[in-house]
């Protein structure tokens, strides 16, 4: 049962990254130690150059991160992990004999002077020319990969997979524009590509449903427009400064309030894309910047906060609560909140084993208790 609420913890912390990437070396140093190796990395491989990216490790010297890239991807087994599919579970010695391995420079050079005497790979994503991969390395003291390795690796890697493809939906420069389209698609909140004179280069689902109410925001012969005119102008003044915008100062996010007919509140953030991410996300279409649209929440107030510290719930668990509330059974806040069902159920058990209750209903009133004492 303690296994268990760690694998719980665990699962809900991968998701957790998903949203804010700063946390990727914390959870990538607890999947190393849930699967009993030492270090553990995220990286993107190019399998047309033969190159890669790591974009999150722990665990690793810095100096031979570098010296990876300086010399040693080229000799690096784990590069022919091209037939593998994904979510599989390899070792090194799957792709080279353990005799050959030892005698190859790459382990003399580079792995051994590091303790390394075998990796797990896990391919995440892959396309017909590069992967996403999750390694995961183990000295002499853990030995050789096993099948215990394989096993708890198994529980983990999916949700890996899944956080890694929603933050890239977060960070528009891991997409690709072949497949962003089709991935924004799959998301409630509206989203919009526009170009700098505010014309419509990618509208998703969500966003076309938006539009077709004409609430407030509209098209005009293909251009976005705001139904209050100084909003409106306001948010053709962030499309142009986003198309012209070059340094990492200038592509800050900017917010903008947006009321419906009904007196429903909304909040669009206007996300001035990079150069990279212009050529990645809609290279032919000229887009400068995405839109996205969400009904606006209150901040959580004394309560909240108070139930926040009271409970030691993060960031994540504190919002699904109150979308518990406020919203209703595990779909809605799914939908409401933009992410899958089993993220909600992560978190929701995580609630459960927090606050000490187990139903959904007891976690209302739970909050409610605490907002009849504290009022704001």
């Amino acid at each position: 049962m303690e296994e268990y609420r760690g694998l719980t913890q665990l699962i809900g912390d991968i998701y957790d990254a998903a949203i804010d990437s700063s946390r990727w070396s914390d959870v990538l140093k607890s999947i190393a130690e849930f699967a009993r190796g030492q270090a553990a990395i995220l990286i993107k491989k190019d399998l047309a150059k033969k190159s890669g990216i790591v974009h999150y490790e722990t665990g690793i010297d810095p100096h031979f991160v570098q010296l990876y890239f300086d010399n040693y991807w080229r000799l690096d087994p784990i590069m022919e992990s091209y037939d593998w599919q994904v979510d599989q579970i390899a070792s090194i010695s799957e792709f080279l004999p353990r005799d050959r391995y030892r005698a190859a420079p790459f382990y003399r050079e580079w792995a051994k002077p590091q303790g390394w005497i075998d990796a797990a790979n896990a391919v995440l994503e892959k396309s017909a020319t590069s992967s996403a991969n999750l390694i995961i390395l183990r000295n002499e003291a853990s030995g050789m990969v096993d099948e215990y390795m394989r096993r708890r690796l198994a529980l983990i890697v999916p949700h890996v997979r899944r956080a890694v493809r929603t933050g890239k939906l977060i960070d528009l420069s891991q997409a690709e524009a072949a497949t962003f389209a089709d991935m924004l698609d799959g998301l409630s909140p509206a989203i919009f590509l526009v170009d700098a004179t505010g014309q419509i280069v990618h509208a998703n689902a969500a966003s076309k449903a938006v539009l077709e109410r004409g609430d407030f925001l509209r098209t005009v012969h293909g251009r976005l427009t705001a139904s209050d005119s100084q909003i409106d102008e306001s948010l053709h003044q962030a499309f142009a400064f986003a198309g012209t915008a070059e340094d990492e100062s200038s592509r800050k996010c900017r917010a903008l309030p947006l009321k419906s007919r009904s007196g429903e509140r909304y909040v669009a953030h206007v996300l001035p894309l990079t150069p990279g991410e212009k050529r990645k996300a809609a290279a032919a279409s000229g887009a400068v910047a995405a839109l996205f649209v969400r009904k606006a929440e209150l901040e959580a107030g004394t309560p909240s906060e108070v139930i926040r510290k009271t409970y030691k719930l993060t960031p994540t668990e504190l919002r699904v609560l109150q979308a518990i509330v406020n919203v209703g059974g595990v779909r809605q806040v799914a939908g409401n909140l933009g992410v899958a069902d089993t993220t909600v159920k992560t978190h929701l058990g995580r609630l459960f084993e927090k606050t000490g209750v187990s139903r959904q209903a007891d976690l209302v009133k739970l909050v409610a208790g605490y907002s009849s004492v504290l009022v704001d």
